[in-house]
């Protein structure tokens, strides 16, 4: 029996995976929010298709073709073609909750492993950060003439915005750094697109997390539980997804006999080696979005989350599997 906490992403993904490969899975909901918009990029997509078998899951969602990008010391916004559409947190669940045929309710004294991707975490762990920015987000409705296929993202002297449009004439607002006024007031760009704000629906620390450790004897921290990135520059649906097929992948391969120890090393390196290139992409923007204290403390602080998972990553040795398809198998020749 796994027992999955949590029902979001990572944890239906991981439900859906161990069941159709015959295990018993128990999942414990968690009590929370739901995001109500979230850019899905064409890998993630590609991701729920291939995973869940659902060809034209998204053919009714509203599409971003472009995005506009007032970055940095750049005097004028640069147009860029994208790919991506936009969907609600709680559009996905539904779409992955049907392929759960059943789910059997039992205690974590019942379960062979914990697939732990809610909180609380387990006592014994520690959330590290790198950063101290927060994210507010805000409903907005747009000017008249506003594309609703372009996305727009802008930095600022001490923040930046991000404007997502969800539909003709509506769209969501991410505000990080100033206060959401504050930094409507600064913007020159992103603010001419926008005709009346909502009130901020949610708050979040937006500067990457890692939970340490990731696993221990019989249990595994996924999704929100294991990482958390940052809105500038992460994936963050398409990585729970990716942490889902990991994770179910360590437990098929724990019942086939293979030495637990030597895969939850595997497990936690990976996501390791995953924080640590998001931590890389985050470092690029944040020094090239502009000059003064704000921008040059995320800086440091991402630096110093490089550093940490140099350190982590410098004892984990080679990696000793690799996945085929949704399952492990060893590299020959690789040692740790």
């Amino acid at each position: 029996m796994i027992v999955l906490r949590g029902d979001g992403i990572a944890a239906l993904t991981c439900g859906y995976l161990l069941q159709s490969a015959g295990v018993e899975v128990s999942i414990e909901r968690a009590a929370r929010t739901y995001v109500p918009a979230l850019m899905l990029s064409v890998s993630s997509q590609a991701l729920f298709r291939d995973i869940l078998h659902l060809q034209d899951a998204f053919s009714s969602l509203p599409r971003i073709q472009k995005r506009v990008v007032k970055w940095g010391p750049r005097p004028e916004p640069v147009v860029l073609p994208h790919s991506a559409v936009i969907a609600s947190e709680q559009f996905l669940l539904e779409m992955v909750a049907p392929k759960l045929f059943h789910v059997n309710a039992s205690s974590d004294d019942a379960a062979d492993w914990i697939i732990i991707s809610s909180r609380p975490l387990p006592e014994s762990v520690i959330e590290c950060g790198f950063g101290s920015q927060i994210a507010t987000v805000a409903p907005v409705q747009l000017e008249k003439g506003s594309d609703s296929r372009t996305c727009w993202i802008e930095s600022l002297e001490d923040g930046w915005l991000f404007l997502m449009p969800d539909a003709p004439g509506s769209g969501w607002l991410i505000s990080v750094g100033g206060s959401l006024s504050t930094n409507l007031e600064s913007s020159r760009m992103i603010a001419s697109q926008i005709r009346g704000l909502g009130n901020p629906t949610r708050e979040f620390p937006s500067y990457p997390r890692i939970t340490w450790p990731l696993c221990g004897e019989h249990w595994l921290a996924c999704g929100a539980a294991a990482l958390a990135f940052d809105p500038l520059c992460g994936d963050g649906t398409g990585h729970a997804i990716r942490e889902a097929i990991l994770a179910s992948a360590v437990v098929r391969a724990a019942a086939r006999g293979t030495n637990v120890d030597a895969l939850i090393a595997h497990y936690q390196a990976r996501l390791v080696a995953g924080f640590k290139r998001h931590l890389a992409v985050c470092l690029e923007f944040y020094q090239s979005g502009g000059v003064g204290p704000w921008w040059d403390s995320i800086s440091e602080s991402l630096k110093e989350g490089l550093t940490w998972c140099e350190h982590q990553l410098s004892s984990a040795g080679e990696f000793r599997y690799r996945l085929r398809g949704l399952e492990l198998e060893e590299v020959r020749g690789a040692h740790t």
